[in-house]
């Protein structure tokens, strides 16, 4: 009884830990020249944290994700010398639309 309550218990915590990190939604972007192994890296760090890989992009080197703000600082590390461009996802309106 001991160990499933236990058991039990811990995995309340890391439910609640995992929970706990807010996931935002980011564009990423790079250089037309930057190599597609530094894209795929940062998709990677992106997945092994947890977040998701909303959406590629084709004509530019770039991608959607959800992350948290923790490893949006890793990915900018990442790329800081192929001048990664990240910004939050958002909606825009044209001039008079609202």
């Amino acid at each position: 009884m001991k160990f499933s309550l236990g058991f039990l218990l811990l995995a309340i915590f890391a439910a609640f830990c995992l929970a706990a990190a807010p996931q935002n939604q980011i564009i990423v972007s790079y250089p037309k020249e930057t190599p597609s192994s530094v894209i795929e890296e940062a998709k990677e760090a992106i997945r092994k944290a947890g977040g998701t890989i909303e959406h590629e992009y084709s004509l530019i080197k770039g991608f959607v994700a959800k992350t948290s703000a923790k490893v949006i600082e890793t990915v900018q590390a990442m790329g800081s010398e192929h001048n990664v461009l990240i910004e939050e996802d958002q909606i825009m309106h044209t001039a008079g639309e609202q």
